[in-house]
């Protein structure tokens, strides 16, 4: 019989506290949302690791996996839980051919978390094929040794039958019942968490998808029925395909404050995860106390992202390439100004399920622009020809700007040219030509975009220079700028302008706009300082 909470003594030695803790009542009281995985290379890195997590987190899972020689680390976890008794710990020791790193037998893999769980570890992890292939005897060693049990399935290609698994899973009486897929649509979420809402009153369930579509399901599955989630402690030191940092889930998506009134918002694009949108807007909700979390959408398919609009339900989308055309066709209405462009980057979904579009990337071009210089007359050349430079090329018509437009594929640019009574522009007349503006309204220089440089210095002949590309700040466009001592406007004056529109679309609040601009200043030096460091 199962210890329940009123058994456990007051003072316990760790060998004690191990067999009054399985129940997952009690272990539910102490844990909190968030599991923080730790991996390391030697035992002593891997306390070193959980020491500084523990200050944050106190729910842990020693991935013993990871380690060389698993039951050396296991007297120095011993010493760290008996020293940290706020600490509720997982032991996993999981087999390559489960999706681990542990190279031993089936056999191995239990002494390691039998002796874990003596060593004061209050749950156990093991594989569901594991628990298939063991005889009767060793599961209830196992179970003797005192721990809560945690039986994981994981399926690193897909999403299905999550029911079937589930059935297979519960015939063995876990405590707790883990179900990890990959998403390889943005349905596959939507797919995770009804499961876990058909599941959450009849098992203790945790749910994931991972991969870098399955990001929804680790912030959005605990409001789904999921006892917790499963994060890393640091960057970089992911112990799945799309985990995400413990801070940046607390902190950024506020993990702990998702109820069912959570309003969901997302920027959507391929590719997006290195979008800012997330922390700027997640920055800016927690700033005006709006119950609201921002996500990002990556999808190759609008019909994908349509499924997830209508099931979650998302309340509202940022709207990026390759979907600001495309996107119009399934909105109910649009504002006039995304008409005349013929692109749209902000939806609003109304309570009866209706899609409503707007365009807030005109404005972000055309008043960074007039703080600078007169527009009407003004010589300006827009590079590209997709939503973000139709946006560029109709809002500075409209203020009487003479608009070129220099585009890879001529006939785009020619079609564009057209619609807007604007004029195309050849390459080979750059070098000879000067504009009051220069404008790349294209992914070139785009952090994770490997295009070349789209101008050559000889050809960059402006009074300014206006990159819409954000990340990172300095963009080669804006490097040679400023090497020929060209004034630059910069992407991110542009971004957190057209942000901080959709936020007032969104919510009817005033935007915070300075909050948010410090943050996706600091947020970018960031990531440039982390990368130069990587590079020396």
């Amino acid at each position: 019989m199962k210890a329940t909470k009123q058994d456990v003594p007051s003072v316990q030695a760790p060998q004690d506290r191990v067999a009054s803790v399985s129940s997952p009542q009690f272990i539910r009281s102490r844990i909190g949302k968030v599991c923080v995985a730790i991996a390391a290379a030697s035992p002593a890195e891997m306390i070193e690791k959980a020491e500084e997590t523990a200050r944050e987190n106190t729910f842990l899972e020693f991935r013993l996996d990871y380690l060389a020689q698993p039951l050396l680390a296991l007297p120095k976890i011993k010493q760290f839980l008996y020293e940290r008794s706020e600490v509720t710990a997982i032991a996993t020791c999981r087999r390559v051919s489960t999706g681990g790193h542990f190279k031993g037998t089936i056999a191995a893999e239990l002494e390691i978390l039998e002796k874990a769980a003596a060593a004061g570890c209050q749950l156990v992890d093991i594989e569901l094929q594991t628990a298939e292939a063991m005889k009767k005897g060793q599961l209830d060693k196992l179970r003797a040794a005192g721990p809560a049990l945690v039986i994981s399935y994981h399926d690193f290609t897909i999403t299905k039958d999550l029911d079937g698994i589930f059935e297979r899973i519960s015939p063995f009486e876990p405590e707790f019942i883990k179900i990890v897929s990959t998403a390889k649509t943005l349905a596959d979420n939507v797919t995770m968490m009804r499961f876990l809402e058909r599941t959450r009153d009849l098992a203790s369930v945790i749910g994931i998808c991972m991969g870098e579509q399955g990001v929804i399901s680790r912030v959005l599955g605990l409001r789904a029925g999921s006892v917790f989630t499963f994060a890393a402690a640091n960057a970089g030191e992911e112990t799945g395909p799309g985990q995400i940092t413990a801070r940046t889930l607390e902190e950024t998506f506020r993990i702990d404050q998702l109820d069912a009134a959570t309003k969901v918002f997302g920027v959507v694009g391929n590719p997006v995860r290195h979008s800012l949108s997330p922390v700027m807007m997640n920055t800016a909700f927690r700033r005006e106390t709006v119950n609201a979390v921002f996500l990002a959408l990556q999808t190759s398919k609008i019909g994908d992202l349509l499924t997830l609009v209508r099931e979650v339900p998302i309340n509202g989308l940022a709207v990026t390439m390759p979907f600001k055309e495309e996107i119009l066709k399934h909105l109910e209405r649009t504002d006039p100004l995304s008409e005349k462009v013929g692109a749209c980057n902000t939806v609003v979904r109304s309570q009866d399920g209706k899609l409503y579009g707007f365009n807030t990337d005109v404005a972000a071009v055309v008043r960074p622009l007039e703080r600078r210089l007169q527009l009407k007359g003004a010589k300006i050349l827009v590079m590209g020809a997709g939503g973000a430079a139709r946006a560029a090329v109709f809002g500075l018509k409209d203020k009487g700007a003479e608009v070129f437009i220099l585009n890879r594929t001529p006939e785009a640019a020619q079609k564009l040219a057209r619609q807007a009574k604007a004029k195309t522009f050849k390459r080979d007349q750059l070098a000879k030509t000067n504009f009051d503006v220069i404008i790349n309204a294209t992914p070139a220089g785009m952090h994770g975009v490997k295009t070349h440089n789209i101008l050559e210095a000889k050809e960059l002949n402006a009074r300014i220079v206006f990159d819409l590309v954000y990340n990172p700040i300095d963009t080669p466009l804006v490097r040679m700028a400023r090497e020929k001592s060209i004034p630059v406007i910069t992407g991110v004056e542009m971004f957190v302008h057209q942000g901080a529109r959709q936020f007032e679309i969104w919510t009817g609040k005033p935007a915070p706009e300075e909050e948010m601009l410090r943050v996706v200043v600091h947020a970018l030096r960031q990531r440039a300082a982390e990368e130069n460091g990587a590079k020396h």
